[in-house]
């Protein structure tokens, strides 16, 4: 009985966990559609970010040649591409008030991220207001191996 219940315990935890925002994802191109990295979302003094931990095969493009100041010309694989969002509720389902590194255009925009049903994060770049902007949906992946 007592296995049963740590057992038990043990897939409530992991279940909830895969629940929230963080982990793996892979980041989904909104204009050809293709799958182009994985995307790690971690929570670092109480903010939200998230780094390319790796390129996949359809992404065409591999350092941030458009960056400015230290990402000018930098690999994207390891870039942090998003930063300083703040959890908005205690689900840790979504986020709000930060930037994202959009490395195609080498541009920073502000950013929202929210869980939209298991498995699928839409993300939200804009200037100024959510209604000016575009839209990704990422998708939870395993860790990738490295």
């Amino acid at each position: 009985m007592r296995y049963t219940l740590g057992l038990l315990l043990l897939l409530v935890t992991q279940s909830m966990s895969a629940q929230n925002l963080f982990g793996f994802w892979k980041n989904i191109d909104d204009e050809d559609g293709k799958a182009k990295s994985i995307i790690e979302i971690y929570e670092e003094e109480g903010r939200v970010h998230a780094k390319v931990v790796k390129l996949l095969e359809a992404a065409t493009l591999t350092h941030c040649h458009k960056c400015k100041g230290e990402n000018k010309d930098a690999s994207i694989e390891g870039m942090k591409i998003m930063w300083d969002l703040q959890l908005e509720n205690e689900r840790r389902e979504k986020a709000k008030s930060g930037k994202i590194l959009d490395p195609k255009k080498g541009k920073v925009y502000d950013c929202k991220i929210e869980l939209k049903k298991e498995g699928e994060l839409k993300v939200r770049g804009y200037i100024k207001s959510p209604v000016f902007g575009r839209s990704q949906t990422w998708y939870r992946t395993d860790a990738p191996v490295q």
